[in-house]
């Protein structure tokens, strides 16, 4: 049975797109201001005052100092992340998750994620205070080898806090069998085929080739499997292992450690400036922090159109080789075609909406090309 695009979800997908636009504006926006408030206002300098008459001791001043410029923003914040994390997508009937998962989920990310940002940020404080002028390069080198090891301890340490992940048993033996020799055919070495309870959060649709080397595990959403075809999700994997195939993984570690090597050097002049002008100590003040965040946040802005350029450029070689690998183009466009309907993908965004957030081809594109490939 041909898959078709559902024209009523098509009209929903325009709409959640568009509000999660505005939503993406209005949390941006409200985050400069906020660290803007902290300059001008000076509170970042009387904070950072006020917390020297407690303790000198560099290492718990930036832990004191963090907590409350970043406790502040995320309660101001809550409500935003509330609307946008909660009540939008049950809005749009895209979540399956209670009130209580999700603010269990908040707060799971919270106990993992303040730790590893503090010790971060620690590390980061020292290398201000003991590399000199040359900061910038010790930092973003630190970021990298803290990149590759994040991305082979998350499978493992990280996820399975928020999911249960289970090898396909008996009953999908054949769909594990089949991507394990596509695996294979990729010269890839995968640890196994892994279900992940995707629906208790949601109704969309994925798949995933997670971790490096001994790491390494193709994982599917329970959504995925219980909704498509084995020769569909076939071709989702095939278009994951296409990453491996043409060593985007690698590549895009190396852009994207330029990428910040570079941010980090306008950061350090930046920085400079932000001394001057507002009367810190030095860059390693930790009352500078609110500065540094908001010349990295510029920066990111700018950037993320060639980021996302650089993306939506290996993505597209990624679904040829789906295509070339499985012959089964039918079955590619039919498995997007789901997702654009399950996942309320919109397929014909505009394109400076493709321009500015868009890390993948449009649907829309992907299916057409399927349809047309020979």
């Amino acid at each position: 049975m041909e898959i078709t695009l559902d024209p009523e979800k098509q009209k929903l997908a325009k709409q959640y797109s568009r509000i999660r636009r505005r939503l993406w504006l209005a949390d941006n926006l409200f985050s400069a201001v906020y660290v803007l408030a902290w300059l001008f206002f000076g509170w970042a300098v009387s904070l950072r005052n006020f917390l020297l008459s407690i303790t000198v001791n560099d290492w718990l001043l930036v832990a004191l100092f963090v907590a409350v410029f970043g406790g502040v923003y995320f309660v101001i914040n809550l409500p935003l992340g509330y609307y946008s994390g909660f009540i939008l997508p049950h809005r749009f009937d895209q979540s399956n998750q209670t009130l209580k998962d999700w603010v269990i989920d908040q707060l799971k990310g919270l106990a993992i994620g303040a730790p590893l940002g503090l010790i971060l940020l620690e590390l980061f404080y020292l290398a201000l205070r003991v590399t000199g002028d040359l900061w910038w390069l010790w930092v973003a080198g630190g970021l990298l080898v803290f990149s590759v090891l994040m991305s082979n301890l998350a499978p493992i340490l990280i996820m399975p806090l928020f999911n249960k992940y289970v090898p396909l048993g008996d009953e999908h033996k054949e769909l594990a069998d089949r991507l394990m020799k596509l695996a294979e055919r990729a010269n890839t070495k995968v640890r196994g085929v892994f279900k992940f309870d995707m629906s208790k959060r949601t109704k969309s649709a994925n798949a995933a080739l997670t971790g490096i080397g001994s790491t390494r595990r193709i994982i599917l959403g329970d959504t995925l499997i219980n909704e498509f075809s084995t020769d569909e999700i076939e071709t989702v994997l095939a278009h994951e292992l296409g990453h491996q195939v043409h060593r985007d993984i690698p590549l895009l570690i190396a852009f994207g450690t330029l990428s910040t090597t570079i941010g980090f050097y306008l950061a350090s002049l930046g920085m400079n400036w932000a001394v001057n002008t507002f009367g810190f100590s030095g860059v390693s003040d930790p009352a500078a922090f609110p500065a540094l965040g908001l010349i990295l946040g510029i920066y990111g802005f700018l950037t993320s159109p060639l980021d996302n350029a650089i993306s939506r450029w290996r993505e597209n070689m990624a679904d040829d080789y789906a295509l070339q690998s499985t012959g089964k183009n039918e079955a590619f466009a039919s498995a997007f075609t789901r997702l654009a309907n399950q996942n309320l993908g919109e397929i014909d965004p505009e394109k400076w909406v493709v321009f500015m957030f868009y890390s993948h081809p449009p649907l829309g594109e992907r299916i057409e090309k399927a349809k047309n490939w020979k």
